[in-house]
């Protein structure tokens, strides 16, 4: 069973379920505590929630483990590891291998090769919690939790934007500004299951960006996402009127050496609660996108 301590450094007695609640413990997670077989404890006794943790005192949940579902199928195909602890595991992605099940693959998609991973780790907890998922045909950085109570802590972060996700993007003709903002809200393409658009009706979605190297005929740029939006980065660059190389979806050029989106999710930071600190992982530029680089003539 995974377990989660705090001590009391306060200088009031306090109840255990607020005390756990300042800590990130939701209302769903005390559930599952209790009708998983889980225990709260104080000075390592067993204790009811509406008991109080004095100053000083240690608290600690146990989480019943997770089980993997069978409808998941295990895949022990590879899959570059960037980081790993007790909490979180951060993928490097490749393009071209999607990020959940679904219609265009249930076996071998990057959930199936990371449940496989954490079997053959020897972990009890068995199920791939995504926190950030990337396109099919965008490579680079993606971060799961290995455990429900770290993906219930990264949720609240992920609801706040306090997620720092930066991407390289490579996009059609020379944009002006060298730093800009857009704004603009993000919807459903009329008749469309797919593909996305501008439209007033959208949710709000603001895409903040840096020029790293101007071309002849293209732009790199440096990518934050400041909201979550399906397609977001490849909806707004075209919306500007320079959508990404490789792109064919949203109209971009397809005959500048990469046959995907010229997309690269290259760096993630957020506060890790179990250590306190902000952690940030980098991704490497994958070979094709550095090869249309190379390639690319200068201004």
């Amino acid at each position: 069973m995974a377990s989660f301590s705090w001590i009391n450094e306060g200088e009031e007695a306090v109840k255990i379920k607020t005390f756990l609640a300042q800590k990130g413990v939701s209302h769903r997670m005390f559930a599952i505590i209790k009708r998983g077989g889980g225990q709260v404890l104080l000075a390592k006794k067993p204790v009811l929630t509406l008991d109080t943790v004095q100053p000083g005192q240690e608290v600690t949940i146990t989480l019943p483990p997770e089980k993997g579902n069978d409808v998941v199928a295990t895949s022990f195909l590879p899959l570059p590891i960037l980081f790993e602890d007790d909490n979180w595991l951060i993928v490097d992605k490749p393009a071209g291998l999607t990020s959940v099940p679904g219609k265009a693959d249930q076996e071998t998609t990057m959930v199936n090769r990371v449940k496989g991973y954490l079997v053959e780790s020897g972990a009890t907890d068995l199920v791939p919690h995504v926190v950030t998922r990337l396109d099919r045909f965008t490579s680079g950085v993606a971060l799961l939790a290995k455990h429900r109570f770290a993906h219930g802590l990264l949720d609240k972060q992920l609801q706040t934007h306090s997620v720092d996700k930066r991407y390289y993007a490579l996009v059609d003709g020379q944009l002006e500004q060298d730093h800009g903002l857009i704004d603009a809200p993000i919807g459903r393409l009329e008749g469309d299951f797919i593909r996305r658009t501008v439209r007033p009706d959208g949710r709000p979605s603001k895409t903040e960006y840096w020029v790293k190297e101007r071309y002849a005929n293209q732009t790199l740029v440096q990518v934050q996402l400041h909201t979550g939006r399906t397609h977001q980065i490849r909806v707004h660059f075209a919306h500007i009127g320079h959508p990404l190389v490789g792109d064919d979806l949203y109209g971009g050029p397809m005959d500048r050496g990469i046959d995907r989106q010229a997309l690269h999710a290259f760096s993630i930071a957020f506060y890790d609660p179990f250590l306190q600190s902000t952690r940030q992982v980098h991704s490497p530029i994958p070979d094709d996108l550095k090869a249309v680089l190379a390639n690319t003539p200068g201004k």
